[in-house]
């Protein structure tokens, strides 16, 4: 029996979009700067399991000026909890010095302490009267608002006041203050404000385009689920092909797996025919649930954050190239509009 081989390359795919700016990100990020000057502290979240591709350079460019604290979601999404875990997770505190960084799993009430903690150290120093405004950014579905219920419920014990949802968009608007730490008698406590996701304008490399869809940051109808399943599996061959062993053999063939994956769990269409794009779905599904296997789509070594480090400092480029592409979409359309209406 041939050993297998999985691939060492995923091949480009340069037709994909590389945009999911939408109306309401835009609005939402215009509105966090007009009030950046009552926030004492902004957490901005970032994926774990994309630590380099969830970073939206908008929120350094429009609201610098604050204590910033950089937060890593769905670590347990991400992390197997082995050492070489807790080394990449050093490599990238000392990447973001002086910029303070925690690692949290919202579900673990240790990692929201910590959180909290911070939250308040940074508050009692303020020696504010009126308390603390902080303000929770990110990525849209990278976790914000699951984050801002599991401080509140940990640091006041109330319940969920934030929606959360599989797809992104459930947060659309600025929402108000919501207390997380109560006060002292020297002050009213620490207040957090949930936000909604801000995508970034323009995504200038399709790999990343396809990390941030495969972590839920695009709607799953933006890119068809059997690409991303395919690139799904480039991923787990690389770690773990024993993960699908229940439904075929380690295959560099997606169409090989998904038909596998729908006969066994009775995914069919009319006449038994295989149903591929529910089959991608679910097998999506099941990896961002943690079912498949824990590890990281963005490789993290002292080279790659050299890498990252360029990609800091040309980062205006993707910007201008983004709203020069917006501004292209707008032209395009308006001519189709005129063309139609001859």
């Amino acid at each position: 029996m041939a050993t297998f081989v999985p691939r060492n390359v995923f091949p480009a795919l340069h037709s994909l979009p590389r945009s999911y700016f939408l109306g309401h990100h835009k609005a939402g990020l215009d509105k966090m700067k007009t009030m950046l000057s009552h926030i004492d502290l902004v957490i901005e979240c970032r994926d774990y399991r994309i630590p380099f591709t969830s970073r939206n350079p908008l929120f350094e460019e429009n609201l610098a000026g604050r204590e910033r604290l950089i937060v890593y979601t769905k670590k347990d999404l991400g992390s197997g909890g082995q050492q070489k875990d807790r080394n990449r997770e050093r490599l990238i505190q000392d990447f973001q010095q002086p910029t303070a960084v925690l690692f949290s799993d919202y579900k673990d009430k240790t990692s929201v302490r910590k959180i909290l903690d911070f939250a308040r150290t940074h508050a009692t120093a303020l020696n504010s009267l009126t308390g603390s405004r902080m303000m929770i950014v990110g990525m849209p579905n990278v976790g914000k608002s699951s984050l801002l219920n599991a401080l509140r419920g940990v640091g006041v014990h109330k319940g969920k006041v934030a929606h959360t949802g599989a797809q992104p968009g459930v947060t659309r608007k600025i929402g108000t203050t919501v207390k997380i730490i109560e006060g002292e008698e020297s002050g009213e406590g620490v207040y957090l404000m949930d936000t909604p996701g801000v995508f970034i304008p323009y995504v200038p490399d399709a790999e990343a385009m396809l990390k941030l869809a495969l972590c839920g940051s695009v709607k799953d109808t933006i890119i068809a689920p059997t690409t991303l399943a395919d690139y799904l599996l480039f991923h787990l061959n690389a770690d773990d092909p024993s993960v699908y062993g229940d439904y075929v053999s380690p295959t560099n063939d997606v169409m090989v797996l998904l038909d596998a994956m729908a006969r066994k769990t009775g995914r069919l269409q009319k006449g038994g025919e295989p149903d591929i794009e529910a089959s991608a779905l679910w097998l999506i599904q099941r990896w961002r649930n943690g079912h498949l296997g824990h590890f990281l789509l963005d490789e993290v070594t002292p080279e790659t954050l050299e890498s990252e480090k360029r990609a800091h400092e040309s980062v205006g480029l993707s910007l201008s190239q983004g709203r020069k592409m917006v501004k292209e979409l707008r032209k395009q359309k308006s001519r189709q509009k005129h063309l139609n209406a001859i």
